[in-house]
């Protein structure tokens, strides 16, 4: 939380922490929030954020509202993101309804290319944004595989367990056909690499 550069207080940050707690998560909790915010720091020490404070808010909601399975998460967390904006930081000259369309494109992952950005206002943001949430998939492989087995917790009980397999593989194997897994060159130079080797790993375990 030292990398944000806007000020939360101490009610806001009980407000998110309750929300991450609700329900509770294997994968999609604070902890991940903290990760991507560190890939946000290496970002804002790197090729820098034009929005900074947008992107900032944006990751701390963009999973607030998670439940495995429905298709509303991203579009309830962005009215979440909404509404936290504008009791705690009302006068703050935030853009809100640029923190609720990156949460939104989330709900899209995988399906993103680099070139659907070129006519946004800050294409970069919003690809460097994506890619700290998917950074995971480049992480080492203790810890992609610790994600891996997060996922399938979150699933457990909520679909049955050859569907969810079916499903995960399919997206695991999309991804992995991909020309870039990343959408901006800041990630796809480091983690590439590592994100397909993890993808093999993990598709080939599932056999």
């Amino acid at each position: 939380m030292d990398a944000l550069p806007l000020h939360l207080s101490a009610g806001q940050r009980a407000a998110l922490a309750a929300a991450y707690a609700t329900p509770p998560r294997a994968y999609h909790d604070f902890h991940h929030v903290e990760a991507v915010l560190r890939h946000y720091a290496e970002v804002a020490a790197g090729p820098g954020w034009k929005q900074p404070r947008e992107v900032a808010l944006a990751i701390l909601y963009h999973d607030a509202v998670y439940v495995p399975g429905r298709r509303d998460n991203e579009a309830r967390s962005a009215r979440f993101a909404l509404g936290q904006i504008a009791r705690w930081q009302p006068d703050a000259g935030i853009d809100p309804a640029r923190v609720a369309q990156l949460i939104g494109l989330t709900a899209r992952h995988g399906r993103w290319r680099p070139a659907d950005f070129d006519a946004d206002p800050a294409p970069d943001d919003v690809r460097l944004f994506l890619d700290c949430d998917m950074a995971i998939l480049g992480a080492a492989a203790a810890e992609f595989d610790a994600y891996d087995r997060g996922i399938a917790d979150e699933y457990r009980g909520k679909l049955p367990g050859w569907l969810f397999r079916l499903r995960r593989r399919r997206f695991l194997r999309a991804l992995l056909a991909r020309e870039r897994i990343f959408l901006s060159d800041f990630f796809h130079a480091r983690l590439d690499a590592p994100a397909r080797a993890n993808l093999r790993r993990a598709l080939h375990a599932g056999h």
